[in-house]
């Protein structure tokens, strides 16, 4: 477990313990699996990127802060310059990194998402959160799975769904493909 992990789980644990809730209360009033988030908070697995978006809005924090540990504070605008977003390494065989990592109370969350050409030969992972989520293929070919309709998008092609239902993606070709993912 990387280093960032240990401290994004300590992060969750202090909020939780500051409002004096259970990892398993914490789970149901989300609508996690009890025992999905308690191998989490154990760092069996990561904490999934939707989850934490959700878990930053129950707090009222920034996602930027639980996964930073520094607050945010930019108010009219953030510049983040090519090469400079910081990565929020989420699971393997996929990067991700904030693309405006430092402007305070955003409405979405917008991120350069990478994923590696080997994850073609992997099933396709599947999740969900609350809200909305945008995609933007950059580069690469991707399957794409929401709410059981797979469809393969290419560079220019985007898709806007419902993030509570059950989705996924994976890089086909055995080439990586890059995309903007925006979770609102």
């Amino acid at each position: 477990m990387s280093e960032t992990s240990r401290e994004i789980i300590e992060r969750v644990k202090v909020l939780r313990e500051i409002e004096e809730i259970s990892g398993e209360t914490l789970a149901g009033e989300l609508g996690f699996d009890s025992a999905e988030y308690a191998a989490w908070e154990a760092g069996e697995k990561d904490f999934p990127i939707g989850a934490l978006v959700e878990i930053a809005a129950r707090f009222k924090v920034d996602l930027s802060e639980l996964i930073t540990g520094k607050t945010s504070k930019l108010k009219t605008f953030c510049l983040t310059r090519a090469a400079e977003a910081p990565e929020v390494s989420r699971r393997p065989m996929y990067g991700y990194w904030n693309l405006a990592y430092n402007f305070h109370q955003k409405k979405a969350e917008p991120f350069l998402v990478e994923a590696a050409g080997e994850t073609e030969t992997k099933p396709l992972a599947l999740n969900t959160h609350p809200g909305q989520e945008f995609d933007y293929v950059l580069e690469g070919r991707l399957l794409m799975s929401v709410g059981g309709h797979e469809m393969e998008l290419g560079p220019g092609d985007c898709v806007y769904y419902d993030s509570n239902e059950p989705h996924g993606m994976k890089a086909l070709g055995g080439k990586r493909a890059r995309f903007i993912a925006i979770i609102i």
